[in-house]
């Protein structure tokens, strides 16, 4: 549905999972759309399609370094969110969290532009109050492998209220919690996407501990939904809003109705659990609901039968050496070592 009124919208992150579907978004209600990304773990794959949109561009860039642009609201989605990418080179994720947020909220300053910017649940770190709500302040290690992403998340958080308290900066703050969809990186160690892989190629899925932590997983639909709900909410709300989905559930759970939808003959691999890995992790989405009107509306199964369709196309299939010609479309072979599986899905 398109708005009356033709923004500038600019979105750091924009050739990422969520960033190529919140660009998405954005054309469709008629704005004009900034999509600026470094391509560390965005891909040009995401955002092909829009290419030849005349209301669409293109700027690689890294957030790190100021941008001088003209937009009237910014969505900042820059970071890595994947332990396996954040943890390559962490002082470049602790860099990109807070520079970037140093840099894109001086560049709202400026150009007096409404800024979001995409927190996540890792804030409240490995919580003692459940589900979690948006005034608990976390239980964060500050000095663990996990935290140049969950801390710089958190000073970014600081940032846009000090801009706000001191410029009166327009500010919103999402807390994403696990998403998933198509679009996630097939080998970026989150959850969803290494079950699935693993499941298609008939290798074993590794869970990491005894299976019972829970997490709740959003579909990316529905996470745009709310992350374009709060955009448009009034000045005087700023955050910080819950987005995820309450429906909590286990990863022998996960993986479970991952192999029942694939088809799959893969088996459960147990093994160490990570350090700072949180028990459980569950949202309250009291405040979006009331505040946005906002809660999610696609079932596990049926977010999980779209994913599964986007990483069964050819390409995909030809990573894992899928053969084509056998009957159930999968090649079974021996597991392969995989990458630590990821807490969360943005």
């Amino acid at each position: 549905m398109k708005e009356a009124y033709c923004k500038r919208v600019l979105v750091t992150g924009g050739a990422g999972f969520l960033g190529s579907h919140l660009c998405e978004r954005l054309l469709e209600q008629g704005h004009d759309v900034l999509c600026v990304d470094n391509f560390y773990t965005g891909s040009k794959r995401n955002i092909a399609a829009l290419l030849d949109n005349p209301r669409f561009e293109l700027l690689r860039h890294d957030v790190t370094f100021p941008l001088y642009v003209e937009v009237d609201e910014i969505y900042n989605l820059a970071c890595p969110a994947s332990p396996i990418h954040y943890q390559h080179d962490p002082v470049q994720t602790t860099k990109t969290s807070v520079h970037g947020a140093i840099n894109m909220l001086g560049l709202a300053k400026r150009v007096k532009a409404k800024i979001l910017q995409a927190s996540t649940s890792e804030v409240y770190g490995d919580p003692l109050q459940h589900p979690q709500t948006e005034d608990y302040w976390g239980h964060v290690n500050p000095v663990g492998t996990r935290s140049c992403y969950d801390e710089g998340k958190r000073c970014a958080e600081t940032l846009f209220f000090d801009y706000r308290r001191q410029h009166n900066l327009r500010i919103k703050i999402a807390r994403i919690f696990n998403t998933y969809g198509p679009r996630m990186h097939p080998d970026d160690g989150r959850v969803v996407s290494n079950f699935i892989m693993q499941a298609l190629a008939g290798n074993p899925i590794t869970i990491y501990g005894d299976g019972t932590q829970t997490r709740s997983f959003c579909y990316v639909d529905d996470l745009i939904d709310g992350l374009d709900r709060l955009m448009k909410t009034p000045d005087d709300v700023t955050g910080p809003v819950n987005l995820g989905n309450p429906v909590e559930c286990t990863m022998l759970e996960l993986a479970q109705t991952i192999v029942d939808l694939t088809g799959s003959r893969s088996t459960i691999a147990f093994r160490a659990r990570p350090l700072d890995d949180p028990e459980r992790r569950r949202p309250d989405i009291t405040l979006a609901s009331s505040l946005l009107g906002w809660q999610p509306t696609t079932s596990l199964r049926e977010g999980l039968t779209r994913t599964i369709a986007y990483f069964s196309q050819p390409e995909f299939q030809r990573q894992l050496g899928v053969s084509h010609d056998l009957p159930d479309g999968m090649l079974y072979r021996p597991a392969a070592p995989v990458q630590d599986n990821a807490r969360r899905s943005h």
